[in-house]
């Protein structure tokens, strides 16, 4: 049986390029966000993510649905997959690695090898829509 680990993800794109993150001891990026904690809303637990992981405020009447997306979850067994709902949203703050993270990034189109199998399927759909170069 498959099992799911289910994610939010913030979509954050400046100048064609997508806002990703690195987590230490890991190889792969991927898209900035974390798991929901008992009783909290999708809107809480990425706020609180974000702060967490970027240092940055996300600004709640910002903050929009935009895709849902599953994949192999990174690093795991083959039944494990990873479901990402992503949001888009403003911030205040500025942006700058914390917690388990260690590098964070902009890349274009080009350079998706260097994420996530979900962070990929993210940007594939972004580059569809012609938000991303």
């Amino acid at each position: 049986m498959k099992k799911e680990i289910d994610k939010l993800a913030w979509l954050y794109i400046q100048d064609g390029k997508l806002l990703i993150a690195r987590s230490k001891n890991k190889k792969l990026f991927y898209i900035p966000g974390g798991k929901r904690e008992e009783g909290e809303s999708d809107e809480q637990a990425l706020i609180r993510e974000i702060k967490e992981e970027i240092s940055v405020d996300l600004i709640p009447s910002t903050i929009k649905y935009a895709a849902t997306f599953k994949a192999q979850a990174d690093g795991k067994e083959s039944e494990i997959m990873v479901k990402i709902t992503c949001y888009y949203a403003d911030f205040q703050g500025s942006l700058s690695p914390d917690a388990e993270i260690e590098e964070i990034d902009f890349i274009g189109y080009q350079d998706k090898s260097r994420c996530s199998l979900c962070a990929i399927q993210a940007m594939d759909w972004l580059k569809s829509k012609n938000l991303i170069t």
